[in-house]
């Protein structure tokens, strides 16, 4: 029998693995290839995160084919007003399509002739009637978020500038019309966490629905205790809104209150794309490291994860990892979405700026019980989120899908 064959579709060349997104789309990719699929990745190559050739050329040597197509995705403010006069969809969806990458995508799917053809971003539904037109697959969604929620709650913080609120309040309605009808389009939708499928099943009548957590190959996880410091850590992309957001918070509203209950506790954060403005910070106790070359070694040394995202889908990636190494995680309700932990079981809630304070506080006046906690969180990871479990009950329920497909 021959192998099945995948062509996955990506919004961005999804190296390096430094954050939630990249990670994410890897576990799927590599969790295929490893299952003995043939794995056609066809990536856009955009502005935002650019990679340039010689480093593609080295990418995913071990797949079946490798392609990109170079997609400028810079946001322009003429674009943007054009979009919000005369289009009913969202500016996310029309900077993502471009004649080259449909005109490559077509090629591919004559060429490749794919069982299944796995899309990871949802703006790339507008791909759809191309896939529908030229080949008999089965299609998959990969929900990394449930997007309108992250633009409402961006909307819900903008208060002081009206028209900004105006514009958000458009963009918000657009991308959940859109994404409402793409669910509709696709043979599978496959969300990071039940809380997403609900959201799902509750707004639509849709049942071909798999949730997919993110999986991790513990095997990789790096655990590390006696060379640790009890200081605070945060690393993520900072073009991301809700990190950059977040952090903006988390300085403004709870370290003040942090530094006042732990003078001596030291906090260091580092990402892609770090503003400005944090760049140029004089906080005491804080330490902005820009982007740093490895992740791994940025990690080592730190006990304590902080992750103050205030709204947000899908699930956070880097809070896994925390825990599967063995790491103390502060975070909020949003941080948490998606992982199946209890707070004060497996990690500190942390709602309001005072609650950061008091459970750092916690920590380090009861280092033996924040290790008690850990541990049970790197227990709870490795039984749960073991990437390999995650893609084979995946890859079970699309061969039974492809069985019935062919009758």
């Amino acid at each position: 029998m021959s192998p099945r064959k995948i062509l996955i579709i990506t919004n961005r060349v999804p190296f390096p693995l430094k954050d939630g997104g990249n990670l994410a789309m890897n576990a799927m990719i590599e969790g295929y290839a490893r299952a003995g699929w043939q794995v056609y990745l066809l990536a856009m190559n955009t502005s935002r995160h650019y990679l340039k050739q010689e480093q593609l050329k080295k990418l995913f040597t071990h797949l079946y084919a490798f392609e990109w197509v170079d997609v400028d995705n810079n946001l322009k403010m003429m674009d943007m007003l054009k979009n919000y006069l005369f289009s009913s969809k969202p500016e996310h969806a029309r900077r993502f399509y471009t004649e080259e990458f449909r005109d490559k995508l077509k090629d591919v799917l004559k060429a490749f002739n794919p069982d299944v053809v796995q899309v990871e971003s949802v703006y790339l539904s507008t791909y759809m009637p191309i896939i529908k037109k030229h080949s008999y697959a089965i299609t998959i969604l990969r929900m990394h978020n449930v997007e309108y929620q992250i633009w409402q709650g961006v909307k819900k913080r903008t208060r002081r500038n009206m028209l900004k609120r105006i514009y958000l309040t458009s963009l918000t309605e657009r991308i959940r019309d859109f994404e409402r009808e793409a669910w509709k389009e696709y043979d599978l939708l496959l969300p990071i966490t039940e809380k997403d499928a609900y959201l799902v099943t509750r707004l639509e009548e849709i049942t071909n629905i798999i949730v997919a957590p993110f999986g991790i190959d513990v095997t990789k996880i790096k655990e590390t205790h006696s060379s640790e410091k009890w200081v605070g850590y945060h690393i993520g992309a900072m073009d991301w809104m809700p990190n950059r957001h977040g952090m903006h918070w988390f300085l403004n509203k709870a370290w003040p209150r942090i530094h006042k209950a732990a003078p001596n506790f030291e906090f260091y954060f580092a990402g892609r794309n770090m503003p400005e403005d944090f760049k140029h910070l004089n906080i005491p106790g804080v330490h902005c490291l820009n982007e740093v070359a490895s992740a791994d070694d940025f990690i080592a040394d730190k006990k304590i994860l902080i992750v103050p995202i205030m709204s947000s889908g899908g699930i956070r990636v880097k809070i896994l990892e925390a825990m599967a190494a063995g790491k103390i995680v502060i975070t909020t309700t949003n941080g948490i979405k998606g992982i199946d932990a209890k707070p004060g079981e497996h990690f500190l809630l942390a709602r309001k700026p005072e609650d950061f304070a008091r459970w750092v506080k916690w920590c380090l006046d009861n280092k033996a019980a924040a290790e008690a906690m850990a541990e049970r969180a790197h227990d709870l990871v490795r039984e749960k989120y073991e990437y390999r479990k995650v893609i084979n009950h995946v890859i079970e329920e699309v061969e039974a899908m492809l069985s019935a497909h062919k009758h």
